[in-house]
């Protein structure tokens, strides 16, 4: 998939799997030294405000902080704002401000700067393509005083702290902001625990600098002061096997984005660490358009999710690595319904069924189904390499079935202009997040992507208005149970609707040789390199 189509997200935690060093041989962190990381995929864009790309939160995180933090258990805490006010109907929020705060330009942070950068957000010339969405319902802010500000909403939103909480808000120098979208894609300015005056260069990498003045880290980190390492400097191999004989040849120090096999190998192997997390949000799933073409047929869709072995197929490609998906969110985000898994279940009697009920009776010289002369096909739209084995299997069990599926392989302009145009019947992506607020950003109809809102994150194209009172109700609710109910009905929904094909649920890893110490994770899979050490 793209990166332009990965979604993102919902806050900075400090969970960490996997050989955090300290514990382990005694040895008492220490500051110093650069690490070396190579990463899988390239950044569309080092802007978070642009990109909704799981790459750029990776490589942005380390620049920007943001106005609060959400903890593991999902609690908000002060990072950025010391405290805050919400009235009675969550239309306004008023924020009181650290006013210790700089920008590694040397400017002062304060309540004009996070006007700037919500105005900017919002801006249709900033072009972007998450920030904004997660700021649904936005009307303005404005500075009350130099360290307290308020925003103001057209619509009670109870997930605006959530929002506020991810990179993709994070808070940028506001003398930055008005250099243009193609050079905030290449170097931005943050208030956080590393700087990068070079800024990203595509092919290329990324180097940081250790912001020797940062004392403002959130309640979650390990450490306060700044960061312990010098310097990080990223280099992006987007081969699976360059990438992990760099590591272990010793030409980097850490890795991300594991393929399964490297994965099996290095959790036996000595001398290496694995830190790992489940991603929450949205599985790695096959999403379907709804909104025209064979799979606007609900039936059709039903029996494209129950004639598939998702599980045998992820148990071959994937040699039980990453958990068989049964739900339109992840077994591990907050808000799960358990109670449709076996909606996901494999029939391949019901879906013979079902597609016999839709028409498509005849079969052709190649065993696929036919209605009016017409074959049953699907064009599956994507451009990352990683993806092929799967796309490959899934292709020959749809077959099985009577399913043409087309993979076509493009370039990510393409791609885009397919997806505006809805001239598609298959896209896929997975979409991180801790809590079910993700579907309004999925299956909301004000997100389906178009020549006139451009692009959008509900690439299923789903427009029901039953759901988007659903997510309305949530919205407004300050009351959790309710608000997991609401958020249940609509998994529900979903499910009913075959909104979806879900496939695996990935794991975010970071393999790393034994020197490397407390990588921890955000609580969207996003690794975390402020507490990280080396040992000696």
């Amino acid at each position: 998939m793209p990166a332009v189509a990965l979604g993102a997200v919902l806050a900075l935690a400090s969970s960490c799997a996997g050989g955090s060093g300290s514990s382990a041989d005694g040895e008492a962190p220490r500051d110093g030294g650069t690490l070396n990381l190579a990463i899988g995929r390239e950044p569309d864009c080092l802007d978070p405000h642009q990109s909704p790309s799981a790459a750029a939160r990776v490589v942005s995180r380390p620049i920007v902080d943001s106005l609060v933090y959400q903890d593991p258990k999902g609690a908000i805490k002060p990072w950025l704002a010391s405290r805050w006010t919400i009235a009675a109907d969550h239309k306004a929020y008023t924020f009181t401000l650290r006013d210790d705060v700089r920008f590694t330009d040397g400017a002062r942070f304060d309540a004009a700067a996070v006007v700037a950068n919500l105005e900017h957000i919002v801006n249709p010339k900033t072009k972007s393509l998450l920030a904004a969405s997660l700021l649904t319902g936005y009307e303005s802010s404005r500075a009350i005083d130099a360290h307290t500000v308020e925003i103001r909403l057209k619509e009670p939103s109870s997930a605006l702290l959530d929002a506020l909480a991810t990179p993709n808000l994070g808070i940028e120098s506001p003398a930055t902001l008005t250099r243009g979208n193609n050079a905030l894609c290449a170097t931005i300015v943050g208030t956080g625990p590393f700087a990068s005056p070079g800024g990203y260069r595509q092919q290329q990498g990324i180097e940081y600098v250790r912001n020797r003045d940062y004392a403002w880290a959130p309640p979650g980190a390990g450490h306060t002061g700044p960061a312990r390492l010098d310097a990080i400097r990223i280099r992006v191999a987007p081969d699976n096997s360059a990438r992990y004989g760099a590591l272990t040849s010793g030409q980097v120090d850490a890795i991300t984005n594991l393929s399964p096999v490297n994965l099996r190998e290095l959790r036996t192997a000595d001398g290496f660490h694995l830190f790992s997390v489940p991603f929450p949000g949205i599985p790695y799933t096959y999403f379907p358009n709804t909104e025209k073409g064979v799979l606007a047929d609900v039936a059709v869709r039903k029996a494209f999710r129950a004639g598939i072995d998702w599980a045998q197929i992820v148990k071959n490609v994937y040699f039980g690595a990453y958990p068989v998906a049964r739900g339109v969110l992840t077994s591990t985000t907050f808000g799960y319904d358990k109670s449709q898994e076996s909606a996901y279940a494999y029939n391949p009697t019901e879906a013979a069924r079902l597609l016999d009920q839709a028409g498509w009776t005849a079969r052709d010289a190649k065993g696929y189904r036919t209605k009016n002369g017409a074959r049953l096909t699907l064009r599956h739209l994507w451009s990352d390499p990683s993806i092929e084995d799967l796309a490959v299997q899934i292709q020959a069990a749809a077959k099985e079935l009577g399913i043409e599926i087309v993979e076509e392989n493009i370039d990510e302009g393409t791609y885009v202009d397919r997806i505006l145009s809805a001239d598609y019947e298959l896209a896929d992506t997975n979409f991180a997040s801790p809590g079910p607020e993700v579907l309004k950003v999925l299956y909301g109809s004000a997100n389906v992507p178009s020549p006139t809102r451009g692009l959008a994150n509900n690439i299923s194209r789903t427009a029901n208005s039953e759901l988007d009172k659903l997510f309305l109700q949530a919205a407004a609710s300050d009351n959790v149970t309710e608000r997991l109910r609401v958020y249940g009905q609509a998994q529900r929904q979903l499910t009913a609707d075959a909104a979806s094909f879900p496939i695996y649920s990935p794991l975010s890893t970071v393999a790393a040789r034994s020197a490397v110490r407390d990588v921890t994770f955000a609580i969207d899979g996003s690794p975390i390199f402020y507490d990280t050490w080396l040992s000696s």
